[in-house]
């Protein structure tokens, strides 16, 4: 069974680019447009794995990851993926309930290393084919 991943980004050309390079390696991949969407859609399509902006419409990535931690059991791993780079956003991701933080721009492949490596370490198998 394939991985599923959220990507959640209100900028088209970041969702389609994840879109293209993940589908390639074989994970199954859902967008979303805002917080408010990856919410829904975290909730409804229970994902392995959720890509996070921050800055984004309707709904911050920092309260999306909030609110699929405290509404989710078990919940995915979280990556945020965001130009928001100081230390205490950061910190902020970390804090909230983050597994991994990349900061834009970011190398396709280096995303799907990080994405390899969250599984890893949770134990999660990395088979991506059906």
């Amino acid at each position: 069974m394939a991985i599923k991943v959220l990507a959640v980004d209100d900028e088209p050309d970041v969702r389609r680019l994840i879109q293209i390079k993940l589908k390639k390696e074989g994970y199954d991949v859902i967008a979303a447009v805002d917080g408010q969407d990856g919410l829904e859609k975290a909730l409804a399509e229970k994902p392995d794995i959720v890509l996070m902006d921050v800055m984004m419409p309707r709904m911050d990535g920092y309260t999306a990851v909030r609110k699929i931690k405290e509404e989710m059991d078990p919940a995915p791993l979280i990556l945020m993926l965001t130009a928001r780079g100081q230390e205490e956003d950061v910190v902020e991701g970390f804090s909230g309930g983050a597994d991994d933080y990349i900061i834009k721009p970011f190398a396709p492949r280096e995303l799907i290393a990080r994405i390899r490596v969250a599984l890893i370490k949770a134990g999660k198998p990395l088979d991506t084919e059906e």
